[in-house]
């Protein structure tokens, strides 16, 4: 072997050995519930056994003969999105706050089946046991889309919609996160499955808080540690993969309760746009736009959001 070729084996073999040990350095293993638990849990946290294998980690605020309002966080969010709209609602209406399989505290078992009419199918599940024949449902991002579904799949049962920067719209694009568009692919999927997340979670973070300030190591942390809840993983990748139902004028034109949509104009995620299209499709619909907020305005401006909401739930009382 000539010299040259023997020496381009040589570094080709370093480079091999030291993108193995890279790997090897990158993977991070799962999360047992018990560390997520005392770390994440409240003091209010509760569980419910669903179908499915599905243990459901939820909380149930304010008075029980109030009106309901049931929050659905977006994905790979938790019901820790929700915390200052909680803390403000409980006040005057029942609230329930509930983590999806494959986010939070919520533990799947076996090969559970994610996706969107998943997700319609544990919000039932959960509401039924506790009681709520018909409430209010607000849902941000993914969790706005799993809202919209529910609205029209169980129309009998919703008494008011509230739709935040709430995905569903048909897009090629996947805004300013990086991280959705290799999960769009499936080497990308499983290249990210077992490695250390951390630096694309944080830039996806900063796309989705148009407030800088907001993201903190300890939200990045929580959004990681999260993820590597036993069977997380799994279930986040795979719901990029998975069967979509897009949202379509046919089908919300169906939606005939009151529907409030909250968008952040500078939403680099979903499109401000797509608000416009959910308030051109759902009849009667209220539209709220928030100039300079991001795809999260319950956290960004959590006290001018949560006005906004009571003020307009004042303006649509149910029975």
């Amino acid at each position: 072997m000539k010299t040259w070729a023997r020496g381009l084996a040589i570094a080709l073999g370093v480079l091999i050995a030291v993108a193995v040990g890279a790997w090897f350095l990158l993977q991070r293993p799962d999360i047992p519930y018990a560390t997520l638990e005392a770390k994440y849990g409240y003091a209010d946290s509760r569980y419910m056994a669903l179908p499915g294998g599905v243990r459901a980690h939820y909380r149930d605020l304010g008075p029980r003969d109030a009106p309901a309002i049931v929050l659905v966080h977006g994905y790979s969010a938790s019901t820790h999105a929700w915390d200052a709209w909680a803390a403000r609602l409980s006040k005057s209406y029942r609230v329930v706050v509930l983590d999806l399989p494959g986010h939070g505290l919520t533990r799947t078992s076996g090969p559970y089946v994610a996706g969107r009419q998943g997700f319609v199918a544990v919000v039932d599940a959960l509401t039924a046991r506790l009681g709520l024949t018909r409430f209010t449902l607000a849902g941000n991002s993914m969790g706005g889309a799993v809202a919209w579904t529910y609205a029209v799949d169980h129309p009998d049962k919703v008494q008011r919609l509230v739709l935040v920067d709430a995905a569903g719209w048909p897009s090629e694009k996947s805004g300013g996160a990086l991280i959705f568009t290799i999960l769009r692919h499936p080497i990308g999927r499983a290249l990210l499955k077992d490695i250390d997340t951390r630096p694309l979670v944080a830039q996806g973070l900063r796309s989705g808080y148009w407030d800088q300030s907001l993201v903190t190591p300890a939200l990045i942390d929580r959004y990681v540690e999260l993820s590597r809840g036993p069977g997380h993983r799994d279930v986040l990748l795979s719901l990029q993969s998975g069967p979509r139902r897009d949202a379509t004028v046919a089908e919300l034109s169906t939606i005939h309760v009151p529907t409030l949509i909250m968008f952040g104009q500078e939403d680099r995620i979903i499109p401000a746009a797509d608000g416009e299209k959910f308030h051109k499709a759902i009849p009667g619909a209220t539209l709220i736009l928030y100039p300079g907020v991001g795809h999260v305005p319950m956290e960004q401006i959590p006290d001018r959001s949560a006005a906004d909401l009571e003020a307009w739930l004042a303006d649509h009382p149910v029975e």
